[in-house]
């Protein structure tokens, strides 16, 4: 498993994270991801430490905040093996304080989660949003104080727009306290928006991407094609799934999914391992966080390391998943002296 650095920061991450959505199946959404239980959450562990992936990613959230317990049983007794991410800001409670990032409500979510995962600190802790009520002075320094209690070892967020992280990165910078190191985002084949603007701060402000749904939210299992049937098992069957998901149009997938074929048919891998392996190949990239229901999903994803797409293969890839940018993003491509991070 090769390692990479976090952003810029001095801790050294395995590509691949193991996320844990699909643990404990709790509610309509998760449930439609997976429902591991302590049991199987253990065997999934037992690969990934074979493997090398020594990363687990989860949130209060996932399953009501069940993932997170779960994960903490599954790694008893190997802490030391492993880095735990983990994430809060999303509602957790009826409460009119238990949502946001607050110092009342990051010190709840902080202590909640230590006290679920059965640990005393956290490698990396991100907010899963951007909480725009509240000052950024009060969220960075309320993190910057868990990091000095020793309860937090890194800081990192999630969907946050261009202008939010770098706010935040210049007050960091301006008293002195613990900076983000990473930047927990959706980056796929079938949604690239991250290059336009994200990718290139992450550069610049060094700033690692650990990507999320790096399959396009399940569409690129290589189950899913044209004329064919919704597998029986996939997130996309249920609604709720759906919603809350990234939107695809259906041609622009098939599209992308046709590409994927011809490298898959190249290479000898999967179309997931040939997704994953395109991603590995990106700009600004620390890790890319994989989710499985079972062992087999696990085993087919860890398949996407230990080898590289050709250059023609990105190429055509890069072709096939090609959308019109935004504006200000396609008017600043023309400019010779403002060039993308890539192409």
């Amino acid at each position: 498993m090769d390692y990479r650095q976090l952003g810029g920061s001095g801790l050294k991450v395995p590509v691949l994270t193991f996320g844990t959505g699909t643990f404990g199946g709790k509610g309509d959404l998760f449930s439609s991801w997976g429902a591991s239980d302590v049991a199987e959450a253990t065997r999934l562990v037992d690969i990934c430490l074979d493997a090398g992936v020594t990363m687990f990613d989860s949130a209060d959230v996932y399953s009501g905040g069940k993932a997170e317990e779960i994960l903490g049983q599954a790694i008893a007794g190997r802490r030391d093996r492993v880095l735990i991410s983990t994430k809060a800001t999303f509602r957790f409670g009826d409460g009119p304080n238990d949502v946001g990032s607050s110092r009342h409500h990051l010190t709840r979510a902080i202590d909640g989660a230590l006290r679920r995962l059965k640990m005393d600190y956290i490698d990396l802790f991100q907010l899963h949003g951007f909480d725009a009520q509240t000052p950024v002075e009060e969220t960075l320094s309320t993190l910057d104080g868990f990091v000095k209690a020793g309860k937090i070892r890194y800081l990192g967020v999630s969907n946050f727009s261009g202008w939010h992280l770098m706010k935040s990165l210049a007050v960091s910078e301006k008293y002195g306290w613990a900076r983000y190191a990473a930047h927990q985002a959706y980056y796929s084949l079938i949604g690239r928006s991250y290059e336009w603007e994200l990718m290139p701060l992450a550069l610049d402000q060094k700033v690692g991407a650990v990507v999320w749904s790096p399959l396009g939210w399940g569409r690129l299992t290589g189950k899913i094609r044209r004329g064919q049937p919704l597998p029986a098992t996939s997130r996309l069957q249920a609604k709720i799934s759906v919603d809350l998901g990234p939107p695809v149009e259906d041609e622009y997938l098939y599209r992308v999914v046709d590409a994927l074929d011809a490298v898959a048919a190249e290479t000898g891998k999967t179309v997931p391992q040939v997704a994953l392996a395109w991603v590995l190949s990106r700009p600004s990239v620390s890790s890319v966080i994989i989710g499985a229901r079972n062992e087999e999903q696990l085993r087919q994803n860890l398949g996407a390391v230990g080898w590289t797409l050709a250059k023609d293969q990105i190429a055509r890839l890069d072709a096939a998943s090609a959308t019109p940018k935004a504006y200000p993003y396609f008017h600043q491509q023309r400019f010779e002296r403002n060039p993308p991070p890539v192409g």
